[in-house]
C-alpha cells in the first residue's frame, strides 16, 4: 500500500465525516425541532419511549444527539429519569439504520435496479440533484433539501473512496495481523471504544469498519467485539454533556453507559458460551458490510429486548452510582423561575428546538410580567408593605428572565439558523424587551401607591372606581395578548386593539373628571400628579402589550 493510498483513504474519511455532518445538520433543520418537541412530551410507557427514540434517531442520524437531548431534558426537569431509559434504548436501535444504508455498497447484481442502489451509481445523481436545488433555490426549504441530498452523496462517495483506498491492505500482513489480534474480545472492544470515543459517533465508526471490511481481510471474529466496543464508546458524548449538570442528568448519562455495558457483557457472554458448545464457523469468514449491519442491529435489538423489563433496576443502579437526594434542575428555583430550566445549553446543538424552548420561556416571562401588573393593580386598592415587596420581587424575576433569555438567544445566534428562525430570534428579542417594560411600569405604579401612603393621600371613591375600570381593561388586554402569543389568534389581536382604544378614552375621561374635582376642592394637586403617573403606567403597559402582539403577528405571518 503506497502513500497515495493513504492520502486517498484520509480524503475519503474526511468526505465521509463531512457528509455525515451535513446530512445530520440538514435533517435537523428540516425537522425544525419538531421531533425533539415530541420527545419532550414523552409518556411514562418505556415501550413507547423505545419506539420514539428509535424513530427520532433514525431521522436525525445520531444516537449521541438524541442521548444528549435526553440528558438536557432530565437536567431541565422536563423529563423524569424513568422516562429517559426507553428513549436511550430506542436511540441505540435507531442508529443502526445508518449501517444498513451504508451496507448498500456491498450489493452485487447485474440487474439495473439493484445496481442503481449501489452508492457509486446513485450518489452522483443525488449530488447533482442537491446542487440543482442549491443553485436554483427559491425557498430555504429547498436549500435544506439540497444540503441533505448533497450531504448524503458526499457521505456515500467518501465511503466508496475509503473502500477503494484500503483494498490493497488485504495483502499487507501487518493489517491482517492487527485484526487477528482484535479477535480477542477485550482487545476488540477496546479498539471499538477508543475509535468511537474519539470521533464521537458510533454510526461513523461503524461506517469506517464497513469500509475496512471491503478488503476481505477482516473476519467476523474481530468485527463482533469491535462493534460491542463502539456501542460503549458512544456513551462518552453523553457523559461529557452531563458534566456540571444536575444529579438526575448525570444519572441519565450513566443510564446510557450501563445499558450499553450490561448489554455488551450479557450479549458477549451468551454468544461466546454458546460458541464454546456449538462453534460458529462464520466467525473466521471475511466480514461484509451487510454482515456488520446485521450484527450491529442484532446486538442493539437484543440488548433492548433483554433489558427493557429491567428499566427500574437500571434507574436504581444509576442512582446508586450518582448518590444524592432526588432532585431536578428546577428544585432550587422559585416557582416563578422554573421556566428558565427550559433553556438548557445542551439544546443549542439543535438550534430550531432551542428556539422553541426559548419561546416557551418567553411565554412564561410574559405571564409573569402580566402577573406583576395584576399585583400592582391590587395594591392600588388594598395597600400593604407585603404587597409592595411582592411586586418588587416579581419585577426582579422578570428582569432575571430577560437577562437569561437574552444571553441564551445570543449563544443561539452563534449557531447556523434558518431564515425563519433568524427572523423569529430577532423578533423575540424585541418582545422580551417589551415584556420587561410591562413589569417596569407595573413597579412604577406600586411605587406611586407607596408615595400616596407616605403622604397620607387617598383617592375618592369615584376616582377609585374609575381606576379600577381602567385596570380591568388592561388586564383583559393582557389576557388577549397571552392567548395571541400562544396561538396567534387574530380575534385576540383585534380585541386587544379595541381594548387599547377604550383605555385611551377612559384615561381622558378620568383626567377630565379629576380636573372637575380639583376645581371643586375635592382633590389635591399632589394626588393629581400621582393619578397621572398611574394612568401613564396603565397606558404604557398597554402599549407594550400591543407591541408584543405586533411581534407575534410578524412571526406567525411568515
Amino acid at each position: 500500500m503506497s502513500i497515495f493510498h493513504v492520502i486517498t483513504m484520509v480524503g475519503g474519511l474526511a468526505l465521509f465525516l463531512y457528509g455525515m455532518h451535513i446530512l445530520g445538520e440538514g435533517l435537523s433543520k428540516l425537522s425544525g425541532g419538531r421531533l425533539e418537541a415530541v420527545l419532550e412530551k414523552m409518556t411514562d410507557h418505556p415501550l413507547k419511549g423505545v419506539l420514539l427514540g428509535a424513530a427520532v434517531t433514525a431521522v436525525i442520524q445520531s444516537s449521541s444527539a438524541t442521548t444528549v437531548m435526553v440528558v438536557g431534558f432530565v437536567n431541565s426537569g422536563i423529563m423524569q429519569l424513568r422516562q429517559a431509559v426507553g428513549i436511550i434504548m430506542g436511540a441505540n436501535v435507531g442508529t443502526t439504520v445508518t449501517s444498513w444504508i451504508l451496507s448498500l455498497s456491498g450489493l452485487e447484481s447485474d440487474h439495473i435496479f439493484v445496481r442503481m442502489l449501489k452508492p457509486e451509481n446513485f450518489a452522483p445523481l443525488l449530488a447533482m440533484t442537491g446542487v440543482i436545488f442549491l443553485m436554483f433555490r427559491k425557498t430555504e426549504r429547498k436549500t435544506v433539501r439540497g444540503n441533505i441530498l448533497l450531504g448524503f452523496a458526499i457521505l456515500m462517495m467518501g465511503m466508496d473512496t475509503m473502500s477503494s483506498a484500503v483494498k490493497p491492505l488485504r495483502d499487507v500482513p501487518e493489517f491482517t495481523g492487527m485484526f487477528a489480534s482484535f479477535s480477542h474480545p477485550v482487545a476488540g472492544m477496546t479498539a471499538g471504544t477508543v475509535l468511537t470515543a474519539v470521533i464521537q459517533s458510533s454510526s461513523a465508526s461503524v461506517g469506517i469498519l464497513q469500509a475496512l471490511c471491503s478488503t476481505g481481510a477482516v473476519p467476523y471474529s474481530a468485527v463482533l467485539p469491535i462493534i460491542m466496543g463502539q456501542n460503549i464508546g458512544t456513551c462518552v458524548t453523553a457523559l461529557l454533556s452531563s458534566v456540571g449538570a444536575s444529579t438526575n442528568a448525570r444519572r441519565a448519562a450513566f443510564l446510557h453507559l450501563y445499558f450499553n455495558l450490561i448489554g455488551t457483557v450479557v450479549f458477549m457472554a451468551g454468544f461466546y458460551v454458546l460458541h464454546y458448545f456449538v462453534p460458529f464457523g462464520f466467525l473466521e469468514q471475511p466480514a461484509t458490510a451487510f454482515g456488520i449491519a446485521f450484527v450491529h442491529s442484532c446486538f442493539n435489538i437484543a440488548s433492548t429486548v433483554i433489558l427493557l423489563p429491567f428499566t427500574g433496576g437500571l434507574v436504581k443502579l444509576a442512582c446508586i452510582s450518582i448518590p444524592g437526594k432526588k432532585e431536578d434542575a428546577v428544585g432550587e428555583l422559585p416557582k416563578e423561575l422554573e421556566a428558565l430550566s427550559n433553556m438548557d445549553k445542551r439544546f443549542l446543538d439543535n438550534p430550531s428546538f432551542a428556539l422553541r424552548q426559548c419561546r416557551k420561556t418567553a411565554q412564561a416571562m410574559l405571564a409573569l410580567a402580566c402577573g406583576t401588573f395584576r399585583g400592582a393593580l391590587e395594591l392600588l386598592f388594598d395597600y400593604s408593605e407585603e404587597r409592595v415587596e411582592r411586586v418588587k420581587k416579581l419585577e426582579d424575576y422578570v428582569d432575571r428572565y430577560e437577562e437569561a433569555i437574552i444571553d441564551y438567544m445570543f449563544h443561539l445566534g452563534l449557531n447556523p439558523l434558518s431564515e425563519a428562525d433568524v427572523k423569529e430570534l430577532s423578533v423575540m428579542q424585541h418582545s422580551v424587551g417589551n415584556m420587561e417594560r410591562i413589569a417596569d411600569y407595573s413597579l412604577g405604579i406600586a411605587i406611586n401607591r407607596s408615595k400616596m401612603e407616605i403622604k397620607e393621600l387617598e383617592f375618592s371613591k369615584e376616582a377609585e372606581e374609575e381606576l379600577r375600570g381602567c385596570g380591568e381593561i388592561v388586564l383583559e388586554l393582557m389576557r388577549h395578548i397571552i392567548v395571541y402569543w400562544e396561538e396567534a389568534d387574530t380575534l385576540a389581536a383585534d380585541s386587544a386593539l379595541q381594548l387599547e382604544m377604550e383605555l385611551s378614552r377612559n384615561k381622558r375621561k378620568i383626567m377630565k373628571n379629576h380636573r372637575e374635582r380639583l376645581k371643586r376642592g375635592n382633590c389635591s394637586v399632589d394626588l393629581g400628579f400621582l393619578l397621572a403617573d398611574i394612568l401613564l403606567g396603565f397606558e404604557k403597559a398597554a402599549e407594550h402589550c400591543i407591541r408584543i402582539a405586533d411581534d407575534a403577528y410578524t412571526v406567525s405571518s411568515e
